[in-house]
């Protein structure tokens, strides 16, 4: 256990939650399933029988900084390494594992986002643990791959090969967030697995790809001497690629593998996937306080952050969200368009309200 570090990434801003996230404190700072913790609360505790809490760290910007802290104050504060603008995952692990290396050069490394859910705590730390054991034995790239259950566009697929070790496969072809008629293509071949966003590696194995596929940021961030220096951060962060670890790195590596997980997972990046994933009363509807009532209102998510009593009617597969200065009243099939909602109150010069 001494060997196993946990990176939580922790830097988006998770636009497609707005109103009820925004840029000030985001998704995974809120309790935003109404369980009692916030996201990040919930996936530091899902680690914690992995990695000790000494090698866990946790990459996300510097805005966020004393936020990090306040809600997990079991963490060494020098484990919470602050970016000073976005530059994508590829930039963020580089960034962890010249951290890593100055601790432990034999380290294995899980790289996890810090908002997802998993509610199968036994089963994921068994595939955790699983995967740790793969990598540790074999110089390889191990991503966790969840198998389809809808023709899914918002997610990235991953094809596996048909050879396989147990649930572990090598990897094929990844996939970006194909459009329905492809998903609806991968979802039939039985081949084709959603890219979790969770990768496993040892320290040596992902500094070798970084440094066959990466060079450049792989030499940089290897130099970084002192990671609470701002200025030599933002230096290093203003001429680096924004690129992600998928396409600066995995696409190309021939060591790329998939383990099949059976836990339940969402990575919560929409209304519906909250929807899908929280409780539901009698008549279907997701509400988060006693305070809203509804009349003949169906197979809706209505969240509210005030005291008002709101009073709701005929609503039917809707999202609504109050919160001190926005109200939101928009169509489950229609969520997409929050996107162009944010773009336009950008265009509009309010971004105090994002």
């Amino acid at each position: 256990m001494s060997n196993n570090f946990v990176v939580i990434m922790a830097g988006g801003i998770g636009s497609r939650f707005w109103p009820y996230s925004r840029t000030a404190k985001p998704k995974q700072f809120l309790d935003i399933l109404g369980i009692g913790e916030t996201l990040i609360q919930s996936t530091y505790k899902r680690f914690r029988n992995i990695a000790p809490a000494e090698n866990i760290l946790v990459v996300t910007s510097d805005i966020y900084l004393e936020i990090v802290k306040e809600q997990l104050p079991e963490l060494p504060a020098e484990n919470i390494l602050a970016e000073p603008m976005r530059r994508n995952t590829a930039p963020c692990i580089a960034l962890s594992n010249a951290f890593i290396e100055r601790k432990n050069k034999n380290a294995k490394i899980v790289v996890t986002p810090a908002d997802h859910f998993i509610p199968d705590m036994d089963v994921f730390e068994k595939t955790i643990l699983d995967g740790i054991e793969f990598v540790s034995k074999n110089d390889a790239l191990l991503t966790l791959g969840i198998k389809p259950t809808r023709p899914e566009t918002g997610y990235g697929y991953i094809q596996a090969d048909a050879n396989n070790v147990g649930d572990i496969y090598k990897v094929k072809t990844f996939t970006e967030k194909p459009n329905r008629e492809v998903a609806e293509m991968f979802l039939k071949s039985g081949e084709f697995t959603w890219n979790s966003g969770i990768f496993l590696w040892s320290l040596d194995s992902i500094n070798r790809a970084f440094r066959q596929f990466q060079p450049d940021i792989f030499e940089t961030f290897k130099s970084i001497s002192n990671f609470t220096d701002e200025a030599l951060l933002e230096k290093i962060y203003s001429t680096s690629p924004s690129i992600s670890i998928d396409y600066g790195v995995m696409e190309h590596a021939d060591n790329v593998y998939v383990m099949e997980a059976h836990f339940r997972w969402s990575d919560l990046g929409t209304w519906s996937a909250l929807f899908d994933n929280s409780s539901r009363n009698s008549d279907n509807n997701v509400l988060n306080s006693p305070e809203i009532l509804t009349y003949q209102v169906e197979n809706t998510v209505a969240i509210v952050t005030g005291k008002k009593t709101v009073i709701l009617d005929g609503l039917k597969n809707y999202i609504f969200v109050e919160t001190e200065d926005v109200i939101m009243v928009c169509r489950k099939q229609e969520e997409q368009n929050i996107k162009q909602i944010v773009n336009d109150i950008k265009n509009l010069k309010k971004e105090y309200l994002l």
